[in-house]
C-alpha cells in the first residue's frame, strides 16, 4: 500500500512527501505540497539542499511553546513559521516529553510500567480530538494546507508521530482517502523514528529501563489510531461530524483542499474531489 515518500535529509528526521498516496479511484495526493516531519531545531540547509529545493513556504509547528523554547525551529529559506499548538492546554503530556519520560528509567518503571506507557499515550491521542485547543490547532493546519498561498506546507511535531501522525490522518481522510491507507501510512514512520531515537533508547535500556515502556514511547501503535478514531465516531459520529463541529472548518477551505490537492493518475488536478466514506 502506498505510503508518504521519504525525502532524504540528514538533519531533519522524519521528512515525508503525502504526494502519492491513494486516495481510490486512481486518485492520489499531490506530489509536492504538503509534507510531514520532526522537528527542525537541525535544519542546516547547506548539509540537506534536498530540504532547500523543497520550496517550503509555510511551516506549520504543532509543538508546545516549551519545545519551541527549547528547540526552536530553523526554517528553510523563504519559510514563515506558522504555530498551531495542539497540546498547549496540557503540555505536560507525553508527547511533548520524548526524552524526558526515556532519562530516568526508575521513574518511568514507577509511573509507566505495567502498560501504564501505552494507556498514557492512548489518552493523549484521545485528548487530541477532544480538546478544543487542539480542534483548533488542527482546524489551523487544515486551513493553511487548503491555501494556496501558503504551499509547500511543511507540518511537524517533535519526533513526527504522534500529533503530526494525527494531523496527517485527519489531511488524508478528508481528501477521502480509506482507513486502511490512513493506517499504513500512520504505522509507516515506526521505522525512521526508532533508529532516531535508538541513542536515546539504548542508554535508557543499559541503565535497566523496561524494554516495553521504551518500544510503547517510541513506538506509534494501532491502538492508538484506533482511540483517535473511536473518539472520532463516538462524540461526532464520524469524519463528516468531526470536521464540520468538532473542528469547523469552512467547506470552502474544504472544497479548496480536494480539488486542489487530489489528483488523478495523469496529475491533473480534479474539478471537484468526492470523499469515500
Amino acid at each position: 500500500m502506498q505510503t508518504a515518500r521519504p525525502v532524504p535529509a540528514a538533519t531533519v528526521i522524519n521528512l515525508r512527501d503525502l504526494g502519492g498516496i491513494s486516495l481510490g479511484r486512481d486518485r492520489s495526493v499531490r506530489s509536492g505540497a504538503v509534507l510531514r516531519s520532526g522537528q527542525l531545531s537541525g535544519l542546516d540547509p547547506l548539509l540537506d539542499p534536498a530540504v532547500t529545493a523543497l520550496g517550503i513556504r509555510t511551516v506549520v509547528d504543532l509543538r508546545t511553546a516549551d519545545e519551541r523554547s527549547a528547540a526552536p525551529d530553523r526554517l528553510p529559506p523563504g519559510a514563515r513559521l506558522f504555530v498551531a499548538d495542539v497540546l498547549g492546554a496540557n503540555p505536560g503530556v507525553a508527547p511533548a516529553r520524548l526524552r524526558a519520560l526515556l532519562a530516568d528509567p526508575a521513574a518511568a518503571s514507577e509511573l509507566l510500567g505495567g502498560g501504564k506507557a501505552e494507556d498514557l499515550f492512548a489518552h493523549t491521542y484521545r485528548q487530541m480530538v477532544l480538546s478544543p485547543g487542539a480542534s483548533a490547532a488542527y482546524r489551523a493546519f487544515v486551513e493553511t494546507a487548503a491555501d494556496e498561498r501558503a504551499r509547500p506546507v511543511l507540518f511537524h511535531c517533535t519526533a513526527g508521530k504522534d500529533r503530526t501522525g494525527w494531523a496527517t490522518a485527519v489531511l488524508l481522510m478528508v481528501m477521502g482517502a480509506s482507513r486502511d491507507v490512513v493506517r499504513a501510512e500512520f504505522l509507516a514512520v515506526n521505522p525512521v523514528v526508532r533508529a532516531a531515537f535508538h541513542p536515546y533508547v539504548q542508554t535508557f535500556l543499559d541503565a535497566g529501563g523496561d524494554p516495553e515502556i521504551a518500544a510503547a514511547i517510541i513506538e506509534v501503535r494501532p491502538r492508538y489510531l484506533d482511540v483517535a478514531l473511536d473518539a472520532m465516531d463516538e462524540r461526532w459520529g464520524g469524519l463528516d461530524g468531526y470536521v464540520r463541529d468538532g473542528l469547523r472548518i469552512p467547506e470552502p477551505a474544504l472544497e479548496r483542499l480536494r480539488s486542489q490537492l487530489v489528483v488523478a493518475t495523469d496529475s491533473e488536478p480534479l474539478v471537484a474531489g468526492v470523499r469515500e466514506g
